[in-house]
Protein backbone atom coordinates (compact mmCIF):
# COMPACT_ATOMS: atom_id res chain seq x y z
CA UNK A 1 0.00 0.00 0.00
CA UNK A 2 1.02 3.20 -1.12
CA UNK A 3 0.14 6.56 0.46
CA UNK A 4 -0.58 10.06 -1.19
CA UNK A 5 0.31 13.39 0.97
CA UNK A 6 -2.85 15.32 1.14
CA UNK A 7 -2.15 17.91 3.76
CA UNK A 8 0.56 19.06 6.30
CA UNK A 9 -1.23 19.44 9.85
CA UNK A 10 1.73 20.01 11.66
CA UNK A 11 5.05 21.15 11.39
CA UNK A 12 8.54 20.90 12.98
CA UNK A 13 7.65 23.98 14.80
CA UNK A 14 3.65 22.98 15.42
CA UNK A 15 4.98 19.98 16.99
CA UNK A 16 7.72 21.70 19.49
CA UNK A 17 4.81 23.94 20.16
CA UNK A 18 2.50 21.24 21.06
CA UNK A 19 4.77 19.37 22.69
CA UNK A 20 5.64 22.30 24.97
CA UNK A 21 2.16 23.28 25.71
CA UNK A 22 1.34 19.27 26.99
CA UNK A 23 4.02 19.54 29.21
CA UNK A 24 2.58 22.48 30.64
CA UNK A 25 -0.66 21.13 31.32
CA UNK A 26 0.91 17.64 32.64
CA UNK A 27 2.61 19.93 35.41
CA UNK A 28 -0.61 21.75 35.98
CA UNK A 29 -2.93 18.52 36.39
CA UNK A 30 -0.74 17.05 38.94
CA UNK A 31 -0.04 19.99 40.45
CA UNK A 32 3.58 19.41 40.07
CA UNK A 33 6.08 15.99 38.76
CA UNK A 34 5.25 13.97 41.93
CA UNK A 35 5.07 10.40 41.40
CA UNK A 36 4.92 10.78 37.65
CA UNK A 37 6.53 8.55 35.36
CA UNK A 38 5.89 9.21 31.33
CA UNK A 39 5.83 5.90 29.87
CA UNK A 40 5.84 5.94 25.74
CA UNK A 41 3.77 3.41 23.34
CA UNK A 42 5.91 1.87 21.40
CA UNK A 43 7.02 3.17 18.43
CA UNK A 44 6.66 6.90 17.91
CA UNK A 45 5.21 7.34 21.48
CA UNK A 46 8.61 6.50 22.80
CA UNK A 47 9.96 9.47 21.10
CA UNK A 48 7.11 12.06 21.86
CA UNK A 49 7.49 11.08 25.50
CA UNK A 50 11.55 11.41 25.94
CA UNK A 51 10.76 14.88 24.16
CA UNK A 52 7.99 15.97 26.95
CA UNK A 53 10.52 14.42 29.78
CA UNK A 54 13.32 16.37 28.38
CA UNK A 55 11.05 19.69 28.37
CA UNK A 56 9.93 18.86 31.80
CA UNK A 57 13.73 18.32 32.99
CA UNK A 58 14.63 21.81 31.36
CA UNK A 59 11.36 23.89 33.33
CA UNK A 60 11.06 22.17 36.32
CA UNK A 61 14.43 20.99 36.77
CA UNK A 62 12.93 17.41 37.63
CA UNK A 63 14.06 13.91 35.79
CA UNK A 64 11.05 11.67 35.78
CA UNK A 65 11.48 8.29 35.48
CA UNK A 66 10.66 7.22 31.62
CA UNK A 67 9.43 4.08 30.28
CA UNK A 68 8.78 2.20 26.92
CA UNK A 69 5.24 -0.07 26.50
CA UNK A 70 4.61 -2.50 23.83
CA UNK A 71 1.27 -3.89 23.27
CA UNK A 72 1.78 -5.76 20.44
CA UNK A 73 0.80 -9.00 22.20
CA UNK A 74 -2.05 -7.51 23.91
CA UNK A 75 -3.61 -6.30 20.58
CA UNK A 76 -7.26 -7.37 20.22
CA UNK A 77 -6.42 -8.19 16.28
CA UNK A 78 -3.78 -10.05 16.38
CA UNK A 79 -5.04 -13.22 15.33
CA UNK A 80 -5.81 -11.42 12.10
CA UNK A 81 -2.62 -9.84 11.47
CA UNK A 82 -1.42 -11.48 8.40
CA UNK A 83 2.17 -10.70 8.93
CA UNK A 84 4.31 -11.78 11.98
CA UNK A 85 4.27 -8.99 14.42
CA UNK A 86 6.78 -7.15 15.59
CA UNK A 87 7.32 -7.41 19.32
CA UNK A 88 9.20 -4.26 20.32
CA UNK A 89 10.83 -3.70 24.29
CA UNK A 90 8.72 -2.86 27.01
CA UNK A 91 11.55 -1.60 30.03
CA UNK A 92 9.50 0.11 33.11
CA UNK A 93 12.07 1.96 35.31
CA UNK A 94 10.15 1.19 38.27
CA UNK A 95 7.52 -0.39 40.36
CA UNK A 96 4.11 1.39 38.81
CA UNK A 97 2.05 0.65 42.11
CA UNK A 98 0.58 4.19 43.10
CA UNK A 99 2.47 5.96 40.60
CA UNK A 100 1.03 8.26 38.08
CA UNK A 101 1.45 7.74 35.02
CA UNK A 102 1.27 9.52 31.71
CA UNK A 103 1.02 7.27 28.46
CA UNK A 104 1.84 8.92 25.27
CA UNK A 105 1.42 8.14 22.15
CA UNK A 106 1.03 9.70 18.81
CA UNK A 107 -2.42 9.03 16.99
CA UNK A 108 -5.90 8.16 18.83
CA UNK A 109 -7.92 6.71 16.91
CA UNK A 110 -9.90 3.71 17.48
CA UNK A 111 -9.24 3.08 20.96
CA UNK A 112 -8.33 -0.03 20.36
CA UNK A 113 -4.26 0.40 21.20
CA UNK A 114 -5.15 2.66 24.61
CA UNK A 115 -7.11 -0.43 25.38
CA UNK A 116 -4.50 -2.65 24.85
CA UNK A 117 -1.95 -0.36 27.01
CA UNK A 118 -4.01 -0.24 29.88
CA UNK A 119 -4.33 -4.10 29.74
CA UNK A 120 -0.63 -4.28 29.36
CA UNK A 121 -0.33 -2.05 32.52
CA UNK A 122 -2.22 -3.58 34.46
CA UNK A 123 0.18 -6.66 34.70
CA UNK A 124 3.01 -4.79 35.58
CA UNK A 125 0.97 -3.91 38.79
CA UNK A 126 -1.39 -1.17 40.20
CA UNK A 127 -1.21 2.51 39.11
CA UNK A 128 -2.95 5.22 41.38
CA UNK A 129 -3.95 6.83 37.68
CA UNK A 130 -3.06 6.97 34.57
CA UNK A 131 -3.54 9.78 32.12
CA UNK A 132 -3.01 9.79 28.26
CA UNK A 133 -1.04 12.60 26.05
CA UNK A 134 -2.03 12.09 22.34
CA UNK A 135 -0.32 14.27 19.44
CA UNK A 136 -3.22 13.96 17.51
CA UNK A 137 -6.02 13.07 17.96
CA UNK A 138 -8.15 11.76 14.54
CA UNK A 139 -11.95 10.48 16.11
CA UNK A 140 -13.76 7.31 14.52
CA UNK A 141 -13.43 6.03 18.63
CA UNK A 142 -14.92 2.64 18.83
CA UNK A 143 -14.13 2.61 22.64
CA UNK A 144 -14.91 5.31 25.03
CA UNK A 145 -11.35 6.90 24.97
CA UNK A 146 -10.34 10.36 25.74
CA UNK A 147 -6.80 11.92 25.87
CA UNK A 148 -6.23 13.62 29.42
CA UNK A 149 -3.30 16.00 27.34
CA UNK A 150 -4.65 16.72 23.40
CA UNK A 151 -2.12 18.36 20.81
CA UNK A 152 -4.33 18.78 17.94
CA UNK A 153 -7.96 17.07 16.94
CA UNK A 154 -7.95 16.81 13.01
CA UNK A 155 -11.04 15.54 11.34
CA UNK A 156 -10.59 12.67 9.47
CA UNK A 157 -12.06 9.88 7.04
CA UNK A 158 -11.74 6.21 7.81
CA UNK A 159 -9.96 5.74 4.63
CA UNK A 160 -7.42 8.38 5.68
CA UNK A 161 -4.07 7.88 7.17
CA UNK A 162 -2.82 10.43 9.57
CA UNK A 163 0.99 9.87 9.22
CA UNK A 164 3.19 11.22 11.97
CA UNK A 165 6.91 11.35 11.55
CA UNK A 166 9.95 12.00 13.97
CA UNK A 167 13.23 12.75 13.06
CA UNK A 168 14.37 9.97 15.50
CA UNK A 169 12.73 7.08 13.04
CA UNK A 170 11.90 9.31 9.85
CA UNK A 171 14.74 12.19 9.34
CA UNK A 172 11.91 14.52 9.83
CA UNK A 173 9.44 16.25 12.14
CA UNK A 174 6.02 16.68 10.28
CA UNK A 175 2.44 15.16 10.82
CA UNK A 176 0.42 14.62 7.53
CA UNK A 177 -2.61 13.32 6.22
CA UNK A 178 -2.48 11.01 3.64
CA UNK A 179 -4.62 9.21 0.85
CA UNK A 180 -4.20 5.40 0.18
CA UNK A 181 -3.08 5.05 -3.49
CA UNK A 182 -4.81 1.60 -4.98
CA UNK A 183 -2.03 0.22 -6.94
CA UNK A 184 -4.07 -2.43 -8.70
Amino acid sequence: MKLREKAVVMTAEDMERVLRRIANEIIERNRGLQDLIILGIQRRGVYLASRIRKILLESEGVKLPKGELDITLYRDDLAVLSDEPIVHSTSIPMDVSGKTLVLVDDVLFTGRTIRAALEALMDLGRPGAVQLAILVDRGHRELPIQPDFLGKTVPTAKSEVVEVRVKELDGEDRVLICEKEDLS
